[in-house]
């Protein structure tokens, strides 16, 4: 076990939560103006963006999960609309994360092309979040083959890369590059920082000033920041990483967990113990974020609409508190699906999560 010298001592105290966390608020979601969407515009020139202003910008994001990350967009139950952006940007959200699963729209053999609709579909949404001032995250998700055999698809992800750099080289520094979500299984912390340095150099290529984003090995886990090892001379990078603990509460009788259905009924209460283990270990990240001066962005966390909705806003509230309070920007995972922030049967917001995802001022009725 690793020591843990945290940030914050003594007991946890929401009020001083709140109180550190506008200090973060107040200089990191500043508004901003992008370049108009679309190719033919001004990228970033090297050196000009400051990775940590980019992780400021960020602030409060929202994933577009179970869309363009499925099998085929709509196999989850989510196709994205233009009125989603909308409802996200009245909603008070800074930036969307858009995962998407390239593999499955490439070719096997190289040059791996990918579909040109599916990468005009990737542009449109791109270009929903730029056009309403929401800084857009593109990623590489589920790509489970490079997961169980990283040689043989490691010609593949670079390839894939190096076209989806292209095709966007000409948007603004709005749009921010993340190599893959979650590596894990085979593709080891060793390996896969072996990787991400070539990807980086890919992207470089034809996007030498993009902000790029990269997680650690074992699923994006805290714990594994400590093995990621990342080019010292490339600094404009925003390091990520994911936060469902405990996971027996946040994904109770989630279908894609096998033996969750006997967690179900787990409640998050907010006591004590409870806020101290998420301070201890978000301040873990906090700590190698210092050590290494490098920005970091919370790129999920939330709780499955199987818990209680009181415990799902208390917990969601603390974990958003507590990475503001530490100069974390984040996106909450997700949007309309299954940790649900917005619901569309009822075309309105599921509030007591919104609330929670709000400014420091809404947010003393909902942890309290």
């Amino acid at each position: 076990m690793r020591d843990r010298k945290p940030l914050i001592s003594g007991p946890v105290s929401v009020i001083n939560l709140l109180l550190i966390s506008s200090v973060f608020l107040l200089g990191g979601c500043s508004k901003f103006n992008p370049a108009g969407p679309g190719p033919g515009n001004h990228p970033p020139e090297p050196g000009k963006l400051n990775p940590f202003e980019q992780n400021r910008k960020l602030g409060r994001g929202v994933n577009l999960g179970n869309a363009l990350e499925a099998p085929f967009e709509g196999a989850w139950g989510v196709i994205l609309e233009d009125w989603f952006f909308d409802r996200i940007k009245e909603g008070g959200f800074n930036s969307v994360r858009i995962p998407i699963r390239w593999s499955a729209h490439a070719s096997a053999t190289a040059p791996y092309n990918i579909d040109e609709m599916f990468l005009e579909r990737v542009e449109w949404a791109v270009q929903q979040a730029l056009s309403r001032n929401l800084l857009a995250i593109i990623n590489m998700h589920h790509y489970e083959e490079i997961m169980q055999s990283p040689a043989a698809h490691k010609a593949r992800f670079l390839g894939m890369w190096e076209q989806v750099a292209r095709y966007f080289r000409n948007y603004p520094g709005e749009l921010i590059f993340e190599l893959l979500n979650e590596p894990n299984g085979a593709l080891t912390p060793e390996i896969w920082n072996a990787y991400l340095d070539e990807a980086i150099q890919t992207i470089r290529k034809t996007n030498p000033g993009r902000t790029i984003m990269v997680g650690p090995g074992h699923w994006y886990d805290i714990e594994a920041l400590q093995a990621l090892q990342l080019p010292e001379d490339d600094r404009n990078i925003i390091v990520s990483f994911h936060y469902y603990s405990p996971f027996q509460f946040t994904h109770q009788g989630a279908e894609w967990v096998p033996g969750s259905d006997p967690w179900l009924g787990t409640s998050w209460n907010g006591t004590a113990t409870e806020e101290q283990a998420i301070v201890d270990d978000l301040t873990h990240a906090a700590n190698w974020s210092t050590a290494n001066n490098r920005p970091l962005f919370l790129g999920e966390f939330g709780a499955i609409y199987k818990a209680d909705m009181a415990s799902r806003a208390r917990w969601t509230a603390f974990v958003a508190l507590t990475a503001e309070s530490l100069g974390f920007s984040w996106s909450y995972w997700d949007f309309c699906a299954n940790f649900a922030v917005f619901d569309k049967s009822t075309m309105d917001w599921h509030h007591p999560i919104l609330d929670a995802l709000q400014p420091v001022s809404n947010l003393l009725t909902v942890v309290r």
